[in-house]
């Protein structure tokens, strides 16, 4: 005998392990249409929920980027003058400034190069950049 099909929905989730509903650390089998006493260990995210969730911090509990200081001082000592390390960390508005007046004269790049090499540069979102 089959069962019906039951499409799946937020209110429907399909059977298997989930974190424990009523707040216990462990896991829980939801069956497909109520919660059994089925119970085992806290699941272990996998490898891509892991790297989804990872947020890189410094010494001091500071959020780091995860954006490459290698490749943006490369980049800014080879294409400084069009601003390409600043697309490169997200920072675009000031990455077409620096596009349209060649890198602030030439100053500009410079001073963000010095900026990158001493690990004082910031993405987008303010993080610095200290992962070569």
């Amino acid at each position: 005998m089959t069962t019906p099909y039951r499409p799946e929905s937020p209110d429907n989730p399909p059977a298997g392990w989930y974190p424990d509903p009523y707040g216990q650390p462990m896991t829980r089998y939801w069956d497909g249409n109520m919660w059994t006493d089925h119970t085992g260990p806290v699941a272990a995210p996998t490898l891509s929920q892991a790297m989804a969730t990872q947020t890189l911090v410094d010494p001091y509990g500071n959020p780091v980027s995860t954006k490459s200081r290698l490749a943006t001082a490369l980049l800014c000592l080879f294409l400084g003058v069009l601003g390409v390390h600043r697309f490169y960390v997200g920072k675009i508005g000031t990455g077409v400034i620096q596009l349209l007046t060649g890198g602030g004269l030439g100053i500009w790049y410079l001073v963000d190069l010095v900026l990158i090499i001493i690990g004082r540069f910031r993405d987008r979102d303010t993080r610095l950049l200290i992962n070569w």
